[in-house]
């Protein structure tokens, strides 16, 4: 292709992480033809615990992916809570809107997975396809293409500028979103965020059948005191011999970026029994480090042609920095809107239709978002968390409450006096 030739498509969707598949993946199921472009090539691995809670399966469900067990998806049960001197095993609740278990899977295959799907549906996926900027309307300024190069495996540009066109861009490409800062859409600064580290141990706990969560992790503040961190460290078994170990942080903290969390995470690890073998010895790669944008922190998710999905649009989970359920989430609900857009039939009115994606994510998450960064808020108080780990955890119905809460899986639709009071106090908080 020459560097004026140009590939057009009715979508570009740029990344296809689990939030651009689904977003291709639907789109494509509802007749648009859609352009899925990755810059890497697949399989490719991510930072990521790779547990999948019910709200997550219930995304795969609906978008038609098969999770059988003899192809590799670990089955768990619930949340295993470590802290304070306690182990507490709570079971996912079995509610009617959501499955009665959660998933383990590696990035590694997942996206892979994922990808596969949109393409099955119809969506032209292009890998190896790094995204270099907008193509801008000179009369509007409305994205309404894109440049890109083709890159080998260590990201080099390998031949001519490519240009694709299309009257909607989607970005999906992630944390950094350069497309979205090339348009002008700046990181909120009044948002939580977070960082996750984590690394593979081989080790006999790989089969475990319930996700693993820690909730005191320590660090030493400039004055040599330890300070009890916001966040939580998980061991979710991958299945394949191996255990996923990890720890995710909050900026909430006075500690944050003034800690080493891969430290923390080595010493950590070496407080844990001999036989389940997190050692040096046993680590499988490196312990790679990526960050989590919470709450809605990059707004507007849709605006002169540039709609955004997943991490590019901040849409991790401020409770528990569980990204994948909302990623697949957001495609869903950005592909119903974006499908109602195309059926109008001239461009003021598809326009109008597009600029309603931002109060549909609105009512879907913003109340419940509001929630979770005034959560975030609270638990950056060491004080707070040393409070919330001693005097909650003993109390076994206010914890599965907090499952219900921090895991979002609440029954939308009647179930018990939880259910509605978690609906109540997201209707209550202002959208995010």
């Amino acid at each position: 292709m020459t560097s004026t030739a140009t590939e057009s498509a009715d979508v570009i969707v740029v990344g296809a992480g689990p939030a651009g598949s689904a977003t291709a993946a639907y789109l494509a199921m509802g007749g648009l033809d859609v352009l899925l472009l990755e810059k890497t090539t697949f399989p490719r691995e991510k930072v990521c615990g790779d547990g999948l809670t019910p709200r997550a399966v219930r995304e795969l469900i609906t978008l038609g992916i098969p999770t059988p067990e003899e192809e590799g998806w670990i089955r768990n049960h619930g949340l295993r809570i470590i802290g304070g001197g306690m182990r507490l095993a709570l079971p996912w609740p079995d509610l009617a809107s959501f499955p009665p278990y959660g998933l383990v899977r590696t990035r590694q295959d997942f996206d892979d997975i994922l990808a596969r799907h949109a393409v099955k549906h119809g969506a032209r996926l292009h890998e190896a396809t790094n995204v270099t900027g907008p193509i801008r309307d000179e009369r509007t300024g409305a994205i309404v293409g894109v440049t890109a190069k083709r890159v080998d495996e260590n990201g080099r540009s390998t031949g001519p500028e490519l240009r694709y066109a299309a009257p909607l861009v989607v970005a999906a490409d992630g944390n950094s979103s350069r497309l979205s800062l090339a348009m002008g859409r700046e990181k909120r600064e009044d948002r939580p965020m977070g960082v996750a580290v984590r690394t593979y141990y081989t080790s006999p706990r790989h089969d475990d059948d319930y996700l693993e969560s820690w909730l005191e992790l320590w660090s030493t503040d400039d004055s040599g005191r330890r300070v009890l961190l916001p966040g939580y460290g998980w061991i979710f078994g991958v299945g394949d011999g191996t255990s996923n170990v990890g720890l995710g942080i909050l900026n909430t903290s006075k500690a944050f970026g003034r800690t080493d969390y891969k430290d923390v995470m080595r010493r950590w690890v070496a407080t844990m029994p001999e036989e389940w073998t997190y050692t040096d010895e046993t680590m499988v790669g490196p312990i790679r480090g990526a960050a989590l944008p919470m709450g809605f922190n990059r707004q507007p998710h849709y605006a002169d042609g540039l709609l955004l999905v997943g991490d590019a649009g901040g849409m991790v989970n401020p409770f528990n920095g569980e990204g994948i359920a909302y990623a697949m989430e957001s495609g869903r609900l950005a592909a119903d809107v974006v499908a109602q857009a195309f059926a109008r039939s001239d461009d003021a009115g598809r326009e109008r239709v597009l600029l309603s994606y931002p109060q549909v994510m609105g009512d879907a998450l913003g109340g419940y978002y509001t929630l979770g960064r005034w959560f975030a808020k609270a638990i950056g108080n060491p004080e707070v968390m040393r409070l919330a780990t001693k005097y909650g955890l003993p109390r076994r119905t206010m914890m599965r409450f907090l499952l219900k809460v921090m895991a979002n899986l609440a029954e939308p639709h009647g179930g018990d006096a939880s259910d509605r009071l978690v609906h109540a106090m997201a209707r209550m908080a202002p959208d995010a």
